[in-house]
């Protein structure tokens, strides 16, 4: 038998403007534990729509999102919000609080939803940073940092209560090459280091075939191809063939001559 995902999306399905705008037409996916996973696909077809469902900011039409053996549809209030804790995110642009240090934008959530003393807060914020290989500097701002320490300081944010899912949107999206293999490398990292149940949203074909235990392929709200790296590259889906096709194109058009012109 397949194995049962700590997360389990069962036959949801999702429409927006009284029905007129189907986004999500029957997608089932267990997530294993401890696995990552990448969800590639067009946009619009769904991906971001389907983790708002399983962070229990959306609700089905019909369907369940059921996550460590929770419904998420059927939690509300402060059960939804303690139950969220298991979550860890990291967003697109990062999302830290510019009038903060690095210090202090990672010690936020402990200050905010823990009873940790000041050096506690301490010792677990520098002991986090140091795990995604920043060793000081600790009292300087967003503003003062490249665009690959920005996404480590957010890491760390997104790990320091230890969550045991972690989710990544678009993590690569608008960086440049060397930044992209940066977080490439943090993502392996972490993957290694804490082995949590990882998502990531992605458009990006490399880092899903370098790093993902399995790869989700949604197009028009379904799900169109699900395996293995090895798989994907295989698949006679025409979709995804177009995307890897494409994929390729991109890579023969930065040929060292090209990239010097």
């Amino acid at each position: 038998m397949a194995e049962v995902g700590v997360i389990r999306v069962v036959d949801i399905h999702k429409s927006f403007r009284d029905g007129k705008d189907q986004v999500l037409k029957g997608v089932s996916i267990d997530f294993p534990p401890q696995k990552l996973t990448y969800i590639l696909g067009p946009s619009g077809t769904g991906k971001s729509v389907m983790i708002k469902h399983i962070l229990g900011l959306l609700q089905p039409d019909s369907g369940q999102v059921i996550v460590n053996g929770k419904d998420m549809s059927t939690l509300k209030g402060k059960e939804l919000a303690s139950h969220r804790q298991i979550f860890g995110m990291l967003f697109q642009n990062s999302a830290l609080f510019d009038d903060m240090t690095i210090f202090d934008n990672v010690a936020f959530p402990l200050r905010e939803h823990t009873t940790l003393s000041e050096a506690e807060i301490k010792n677990k914020v520098e002991s986090t940073l140091k795990t995604l290989g920043i060793q000081g500097g600790f009292d300087k701002f967003p503003n003062e940092l490249s665009g690959g320490m920005k996404k480590r300081v957010a890491l760390a944010r997104a790990i320091i209560r230890e969550p045991s899912i972690l989710l990544y949107d678009e993590p690569t999206t608008g960086l440049d090459p060397v930044t992209r293999i940066t977080v490439d490398d943090l993502i392996a990292t972490l993957k290694k280091e804490l082995q949590l149940t990882s998502i990531v949203i992605s458009h990006d074909i490399p880092s899903a075939l370098s790093l993902a235990d399995q790869i989700i392929f949604l197009y028009q709200g379904k799900v169109a191809f699900k395996g293995t790296a090895a798989e994907f590259k295989k698949s006679d889906h025409p979709v995804v063939q177009q995307f890897l096709e494409a994929e390729q194109r991109t890579i023969a058009a930065l040929t060292p001559e090209k990239a010097l012109q």
